[in-house]
């Protein structure tokens, strides 16, 4: 006959479910396994009478357990106000050290990229998270209705504006300012930078929000060997090496002509001779961009490039998913801490 006081034990596991705001984990309870492994020592003809005891204790609990669930789901929950300040009498919530605190690996390159335009002799102006249909598309040689709209399709509030598709929103303010400096006789050159917005299926290589540098240069000898130039003397100090560098003709509203800038995939990273990465648009600045911000072209040209600085950091490092910027995961952000 067994030892174990099945009564006994149906009543200690009753009041766990009583008292517990997780009463589903009793069923876990070592008890159960105890008088479950009893019936085997027992002798044969008692086991059929201690089973269906202790089958009946499982029955019970569970009815139990399903019970307490619902009185928890309809108890009044007291609304949690994230607005009151602790009490200045009370224990001050224990905050993490400073110390342990380090700059997300995206916003230590893009200080990285500016840095190294501004040595080039570049303003830097941050972008804005809300704009609007005109400097988002009219200021930038977008016809009403064209096509071309639809490759920018982006987020839109109720309100009508938008959070921008691009960083080349910022280029008609940039354009507007530096005019007066331009006909002074001197010239513009500025990057804008800042969280754009897309209207995408995210996965490995494509994200809805991430961060682009948009650059522009104004002068009356602005030429595309001088752009070039300045692109490839930024990828090289970026990575830190001697790179090749080729384009080839695309389309963009805003530029004309319009090229994609590619480089040479650096060796650090396995590169090999013939393996190039396409890194961002650019071109001379289209006539009606410049007219639209008071700048007469037959006196005036620029060139202007844009890309994302996900990508500068994912061939840096060689990040192989883009998900991973935006994921917050601890073990990725501490391969970053310096």
């Amino acid at each position: 006959m067994s030892t174990i006081d099945v009564q006994g034990v149906l009543q200690g596991l009753l009041q766990q479910v009583a008292a517990s705001d997780t009463p589903r984990e009793v069923l876990k309870a070592p008890e159960f396994k105890q008088m479950y492994g009893a019936i085997a020592i027992l002798p044969a003809e008692e086991r059929g009478a201690f089973g269906r005891e202790v089958n009946q204790v499982k029955v019970t609990v569970e009815q139990a357990v399903e019970a307490r669930e619902n009185e928890l789901e309809s108890a009044d929950v007291v609304a949690l106000d994230v607005t009151a300040p602790w009490s200045v009498n009370g224990t001050k919530p224990q905050l993490l050290p400073t110390n342990q605190g380090t700059q997300h690996p995206l916003t230590k390159e893009l200080d990285n990229v500016i840095d190294i335009f501004t040595r080039m002799g570049f303003d830097a102006i941050e972008s804005r998270q809300i704009d609007d249909d005109h400097h988002m598309f009219g200021t930038l040689n977008f016809p009403e209705d064209h096509p071309a709209r639809d490759g920018y399709d982006t987020f839109r509030t109720e309100e009508g504006f938008i959070p921008p598709a691009h960083t080349s929103t910022m280029q008609h303010r940039i354009l507007k300012d530096g005019k007066a400096q331009l006909e002074a006789g001197g010239h513009i050159a500025a990057i804008s930078y800042g969280r754009v917005f897309r209207n995408e299926d995210v996965d490995a290589t494509h994200e809805h929000t991430f961060y682009q540098v948009e650059g522009v240069y104004v002068s009356k000898t602005a030429n595309l060997g001088q752009m070039l130039g300045t692109l490839r003397s930024f990828f090289e100090t970026y990575y830190g090496q001697t790179l090749r560098i080729k384009t080839q003709p695309a389309y963009f509203p805003f530029v004309e002509p319009g090229l994609e800038f590619a480089i040479e995939k650096p060796a650090a990273i396995g590169g090999k001779t013939g393996d190039w990465l396409e890194m961002l648009g650019c071109g001379m600045i289209h006539p009606n961009v410049l007219r639209e911000a008071g700048i007469d072209p037959t006196q005036y040209r620029g060139f202007a490039w844009g890309g994302g600085v996900e990508r500068l950091v994912m061939l840096k490092y060689g990040i192989e998913d883009l998900r991973h910027f935006e994921a917050g995961k601890l073990a990725f952000l501490r391969k970053f801490k310096s």
